[in-house]
């Protein structure tokens, strides 16, 4: 398995790509910037400014059922950010 595990396609993404030429993914939790901007520059075939990465720690959730209250955690993960130098562009939508 690659560090990148898949794109953010969110509205804000989407208008930070085409102002700014950031894109966002999720990605591998042991995997630092260098890793992270070689996969991205491998796969995309673009070129990469900057990285940014940030941790989210999962939340507990609980919930009432019938059978009693459920506990549990949602799951942690890492973003990362990415910002493309000049004029590239990464299309996800270009598979469908």
């Amino acid at each position: 398995m690659g560090i990148i595990i898949k794109p953010i396609v969110t509205e804000k993404l989407t208008v930070q790509g085409e102002k700014l030429n950031r894109y966002g993914f999720i990605v591998d939790r042991e995997a630092n910037k260098l890793q992270i901007k070689a996969e991205v520059e491998q796969i995309y075939n673009v070129t990469v400014a900057d990285v940014n990465t940030v941790n989210y720690h999962g939340k507990r959730k609980s919930r009432y059922t019938k059978a009693g209250m459920l506990k549990g955690r949602t799951n942690h993960y890492k973003k990362a950010y990415v910002t493309l130098a000049g004029e590239d562009k990464i299309d996800f939508y270009a598979n469908i």
